[in-house]
């Protein structure tokens, strides 16, 4: 990933920091704002599938993708939150996962 991923995840940490302080009530929070987006994500699925018949379709592939990445990016700046590398931490996820496809 483009280094510029990472600078704006420690970013939006250290302004979430300066706003709203660092404390377990806020990192909850930061965690739980994961829920939210992914419900966002579903939302915008649920649209592009047009399930809703009252609503019809109302969403397309690129916003379900759009919303997927703020699931992504939210996870980014929570990890961070945690006091941790997330490049490093998302480093170690996709190793793990590299190793099942390959067996090792």
């Amino acid at each position: 990933m483009d280094e510029s991923i990472w600078e704006a995840a420690r970013a939006s940490r250290s302004w979430l920091d300066a706003a709203n302080g660092s404390g377990q009530t806020e990192l909850t929070c930061r965690i739980l704002k994961l829920t939210e987006e992914a419900g966002e994500a579903s939302a915008a699925w649920i649209g592009l599938l047009g399930q809703n018949p009252r609503k019809g379709v109302t969403h397309t592939r690129e916003d379900v993708a759009a919303e997927l990445a703020d699931v992504a990016f939210t996870a980014l700046v929570a990890i961070e939150s945690l006091g941790l590398d997330a490049q490093t931490v998302l480093d170690a996820c996709a190793a793990k996962v590299r190793s099942r496809l390959t067996g090792q």
